[in-house]
């Protein structure tokens, strides 16, 4: 059976990643995944499940099974040789899947940041991040009003900063021109040039568990 990589899931910032690469679930797929988690590894009757999607209202079995199937889809995870999600028979699911490691944040830790453009998430590392159209070191932006090196966001355990690198055409946070290091804050709109990003910031209130898939049940 082929690896498929680790996954890393965080309930905090509702993530979930693949190979370092977001998974896209809908919210009711995440929730699913989430309480498969925190279950782990007891099987979740579809009773139960139904009770904790969707408290007080009757769905089809249907609805639950297509929940599994997307989160088998955006996993590459095989029903029949499963790697995170195990079906028990006319009874429920359960999460297979077995934890490699706990990475638990600093307190002061920035955690997740990344950036939105068009509804697309674009991950920050920690460090210096060049926002730019000949970017290799961070976020690579195709307009001709963005400058080959634009700008940088620097992320650090307590803050993260924006700094223009004399673009051409300015870099503005909440439509402010930035003429000198700023620090950054969740929800601010960052735009380099005409192109305009949404910056995101989520402090873990925790761990988050780094899952790499279980041998199949025998």
């Amino acid at each position: 059976m082929p690896e498929l990589g680790d996954l890393t899931f965080d309930a905090d910032s509702r993530q979930v990643l693949r190979d370092g690469r977001d998974v896209h679930l809908s919210p009711k797929a995440f929730d699913l995944l989430k309480a498969l988690i925190d279950a782990r590894p007891r099987v979740l009757t579809k009773n139960e499940l139904h009770d904790r999607l969707w408290p007080g209202t009757f769905v089809s079995e249907v609805n639950l099974a297509s929940l599994v199937a997307e989160i088998r889809r955006a996993l590459a995870d095989d029903a029949q040789r499963p790697k995170y999600i195990r079906t028990a028979h006319r009874v429920g699911y359960a999460f297979c899947g077995t934890e490699q490691a706990a990475a638990v944040a600093p307190p002061s830790s920035a955690g997740f940041c990344w950036l939105v453009r068009e509804g697309r998430r674009l991950p920050l590392r920690e460090g210096e991040n060049i926002l730019g159209r000949d970017s290799q070191d961070g976020v690579l932006i195709d307009s001709a009003t963005v400058s080959r090196r634009h700008a940088c966001i620097a992320i650090s355990t307590t803050e993260a900063t924006l700094e223009d690198l004399g673009s051409k055409n300015g870099t503005f946070v909440d439509g402010a021109p930035v003429s000198s290091r700023v620090t950054l804050k969740d929800g601010d709109e960052i735009r380099t040039g005409s192109v305009v990003f949404r910056f995101r910031m989520v402090t873990p209130k925790g761990a988050t568990a780094t899952w790499s898939g279980s041998a199949p049940d025998s």
